[in-house]
């Protein structure tokens, strides 16, 4: 998959420099150095290894030209037709190089792909997801049914979503978005 995961041809240099890919269990350890830093910050949750391991098929990685891995991503479903776009980082070095865009742009083709109609995200990086179409959450953003069902999961990105107050002291200066792809 290339940089431009819409198309087969990069669009410019910085984009030509990697590609995005699925994630490999090979790659968890570098997916894992990746998003230490911003958990050492507290600005991306962290997870045990075997965290890591058990959601590799939910994650696409950016890979440079030397085989280094310059970004992560994952899609977890949530609902019928709703997931979390979760663990979206790319290494300092790379920032404003259009990693991120790469990336957000493979998952949110991956949620298309499964049928989903509403992606959503906890993030300090509002501006970005802004440049995205992407929108804050105010009040439920699922019907009460929908809701309820969500209550019995014991995933925190559900928890998240659900603005539930168990989550609050991980969650503090995050905003919850969400997006349309219909």
């Amino acid at each position: 998959m290339s940089a431009t995961p819409s198309s087969s041809a990069p669009t410019s240099p910085a984009a030509s420099s990697y590609r995005v890919r699925p994630a490999r269990p090979a790659d968890v350890r570098a997916i894992r150095d990746l998003v230490q830093p911003y958990a050492d910050e507290r600005i991306l949750l962290a997870k045990e290894w075997v965290g890591y391991y058990e959601a590799v098929q939910e994650f696409v990685v950016a890979e440079a030209e030397d085989g280094t891995l310059i970004g992560c991503g994952a899609l977890h479903v949530m609902w019928q037709d709703l997931a979390e776009i979760r663990t979206l980082a790319a290494a300092r070095a790379w920032r404003g190089r259009g990693v991120g865009h790469a990336l957000l742009e493979a998952l949110t083709e991956r949620a298309r792909d499964l049928g989903l109609r509403r992606l959503f995200c906890l993030t300090f990086e509002v501006d970005f997801f802004a440049a995205h179409g992407w929108g804050t959450i105010d009040g439920a953003a699922v019907p009460p049914e929908v809701y309820a069902e969500l209550l019995r999961s014991h995933d925190d990105g559900v928890a998240e979503f659900l603005d539930l107050a168990r989550v609050k002291p991980n969650t503090l200066g995050n905003t919850r978005m969400i997006v349309d792809l219909d």
